[in-house]
C-alpha cells in the first residue's frame, strides 16, 4: 500500500506534438538492445537485468523507455535508469546510480532480525505482520546488500501509515526509512461545498443515478461513514442532484471529490495529453468521509483511491478543494512515473510535483468560487477573512516558518513537505516571474535569493509543460534538486530549444533559488 497526501504540516514544438502512451513493445525491445550494446552508459554490472516500467515516444520519434534495475534477481532501490534514444541511436541515460560495483549478497543477519531491528524505530503498535525482503540499496555513495522491511499500522491522528525501513543486512543500521503514506493532503447537478453549484458526469441505473463517471475511467464516489477502512458505498440519487452546499448533506463533499477528480482528469490529458492518473484510461476511487474529525486527505496506490477526510469542524472544513484533489491524484501519477522516493531531496520533489500539479488543477478548472492561486488548500480554513491563509505559499515557502525559501545544503533532512518549498518557489517564479502575488506585499527583491529580479516568468502554459515532461521522461527514484534542474533544462531544451526564453529561463529560476 503507497499512498500520498496532501500533510497538514504547517507552522504544515513537444508538448503539443508528444505522445505520452501505454509503455510500447518495440521501444522498449530497442532500449534493452541500446542497455545491451552500451553497458557502461547504465553502470551496468554482470547480474544486472532491466524490467521496463514505461515508455514515452515523441512525435518526431524521440524514444524514453524507463526501467527498474534488478541485480541476481533482488531490486536494486535507486537503481532505475531511462534510456533516451532516436532512430535507434542511443543519445543519454537518466541515472541515480553512478557505479557498476554491487555488494556480496551475504547477510549477517536474517529477515526476522531486520525486522527486529527496524522494530525498534517503529515500535510493537503495528498491524498484520510485518515483512522484510532483500534489496540492494544503490540510493548511497556505494550499493549496499539490505532488507526492505515493511511495518503497517494507523497514527493517532487515524491516518494510516505503511512505514519502509532499509536495514544494512550485515551492520543492522537503518540506512533510510520513508512512510508509503504521504499526506498533504447522465450530467447531473453537484451542489458542492468548495466549488459552487457544478455539473458533474454520472450514472443512470435502474433506481435512479449513481456518482460514478463514465465518461473518465469509471471515476466514483463512496462513502466510508466515518470508519478508516474498506471501499465503503457508491453514492446514488433518485433525481441526479447531489448535495446542498452545506456539510448537513453527506452527498455534498462527494461532489467535490468527484467534480474534483474530473477537472484533474481533463487537465492531464487536455494539457499533457495523459489518459488518466496511469495513464490506461483506469477511473480512480474517491471515499469521503473517511474517519471521525479527520484534517487530512491521502491518496492510496494499492487502492488506486484517493480519501478525504471531514475536518474537525472547527478550524477545518472537509479536505475536498479542487487544489488538494489535484495535489493527491498527481502522486499517483510521480508513483506511475518517476516514482520520486518519499525520502531526502527526492521526497521534496514528490511533494512538490503534487502541489505544483494540484495548482495548475485549480488554474485550469478557474472556479468562481476558487479563485486560483499559488496557495496550497487556502479553501479548507473555516476562518480566512485575507484569504492569505493557507498550508503552503508557493511564492514564499518560509511563510510557514519552517520551508526554506532558498536550496540549503541540509535541505533533505528536513520534512517532505518543507523541503518541497524550494521547487515549489523555483515553478513559482518560473511561471510568473518575481511578481507580487495580489493580497501580499513583497517586493521583486524579496521574492528571489540571488537578487534576479528578471528571472523565470515564462508563463504558467510552458511552466507546466516543462516540469511534467523533466518529471515523466528524465526524472528517476533518486532525483535530487541538482538533478531536477537538469532535467528540467532537458526537457526546456525538447521542447522549446536550447537557446529559446523558456530554456533561460528555467536555468535563471533555479538560480534565483539558490540551485545553481
Amino acid at each position: 500500500m503507497q499512498m500520498r497526501h496532501i500533510s497538514f504540516a504547517i507552522a504544515t514544438i513537444l508538448a503539443s506534438t508528444a505522445v505520452q502512451a501505454a509503455p510500447n513493445a518495440f521501444a522498449a525491445s530497442r532500449a534493452q538492445g541500446l542497455i545491451d550494446s552500451h553497458p557502461g552508459w547504465v553502470n551496468r554490472a554482470s547480474g544486472d537485468t532491466f524490467v521496463q516500467r514505461d515508455a514515452t515516444v515523441d512525435a518526431d520519434g524521440s524514444e524514453h523507455v524507463r526501467f527498474d534495475r534488478l541485480y541476481n534477481g533482488l531490486p536494486v532501490i535507486g537503481g532505475d535508469v531511462v534510456v533516451h534514444s532516436k532512430n535507434g541511436n542511443l543519445k543519454q541515460t537518466s541515472q541515480g546510480m553512478m557505479t557498476s560495483r554491487r555488494p556480496s549478497l551475504a547477510a549477517k543477519l536474517s529477515a526476522d532480525q531486520a525486522i527486529t531491528a527496524a522494530g525498534v524505530k517503529f515500535g510493537t503498535d503495528f498491524e498484520g505482520t510485518p515483512t522484510a525482503n532483500k534489496v540492494i540499496y544503490g540510493r548511497g555513495a556505494s550499493p549496499v546488500m539490505a532488507y526492505e522491511a515493511v511495518f503497517n499500522g494507523t497514527r493517532g491522528d487515524q491516518t494510516p501509515t505503511e512505514m519502509h525501513y532499509i536495514v544494512d543486512a550485515n551492520s543492522g543500521q537503518i540506512l533510510e526509512q520513508w512512510d508509503g503514506v504521504h499526506t498533504a493532503n447522465a450530467t447531473g447537478t453537484a451542489k458542492t461545498l468548495m466549488s459552487g453549484t457544478v455539473s458533474i458526469t454520472t450514472n443512470s441505473v435502474t433506481a435512479g443515478y449513481e456518482m460514478r463517471d463514465n465518461s473518465r475511467g469509471g471515476n466514483y464516489v463512496t462513502n466510508l461513514k466515518n470508519k478508516t477502512s474498506g471501499s465503503g458505498s457508491i453514492f446514488t440519487d433518485t433525481d441526479n442532484v447531489w448535495g446542498n452546499n452545506t456539510t448537513s448533506d453527506a452527498a455534498t463533499v462527494a461532489g467535490d471529490a468527484l467534480y474534483g477528480v474530473g477537472k484533474t482528469w481533463d487537465y492531464y490529458l487536455t494539457v499533457h495529453g495523459r489518459n488518466g492518473i496511469a495513464n490506461d484510461g483506469r477511473g480512480a476511487l474517491s471515499r469521503v468521509h473517511y474517519g471521525r474529525r479527520y484534517v487530512n486527505a491521502f491518496w492510496s496506490d494499492s487502492l488506486f483511491a484517493m480519501s478525504y477526510g471531514d475536518g474537525d469542524g472547527t478550524s477545518y472544513y472537509p479536505l475536498v478543494a479542487i487544489d488538494v484533489a489535484g495535489h493527491e491524484m498527481s502522486h499517483g501519477v510521480t508513483s506511475r512515473s518517476a516514482n520520486l522516493t518519499y525520502s531526502g531531496e527526492s521526497g521534496g520533489l514528490n511533494e512538490a510535483t503534487s502541489d505544483i500539479f494540484g495548482t495548475m488543477v485549480e488554474f485550469f478548472a478557474n472556479s468562481p468560487n476558487d479563485t486560483p492561486d499559488y496557495m496550497i488548500g487556502e479553501k479548507l480554513y473555516m476562518s480566512n477573512p485575507t484569504g492569505t491563509k493557507a498550508l503552503r505559499w508557493m511564492f514564499k515557502p518560509s511563510r510557514d516558518g519552517s520551508s526554506p525559501d532558498c536550496y540549503v545544503s541540509n535541505i533533505g533532512s528536513l520534512d517532505v513537505h518543507y523541503s518541497s518549498g524550494v521547487a515549489n518557489h523555483f515553478f513559482y517564479l518560473l511561471a510568473e516571474g518575481a511578481v507580487n502575488p495580489a493580497g501580499f506585499s513583497y517586493t521583486p527583491s524579496q521574492l528571489v535569493c540571488n537578487g534576479n529580479t528578471a528571472a523565470g516568468g515564462i508563463g504558467r502554459d510552458a511552466a507546466q509543460k516543462i516540469w511534467y515532461r523533466a518529471l515523466t521522461v528524465y526524472m528517476t527514484s533518486s532525483t535530487n534538486y541538482a538533478g531536477a534542474r537538469t532535467a528540467s533544462l532537458n526537457a526546456a531544451r525538447d521542447l522549446y530549444g536550447s537557446t529559446s526564453a523558456q530554456y533561460n529561463g528555467v536555468a535563471s529560476a533555479w538560480s534565483a533559488v539558490s540551485v545553481n
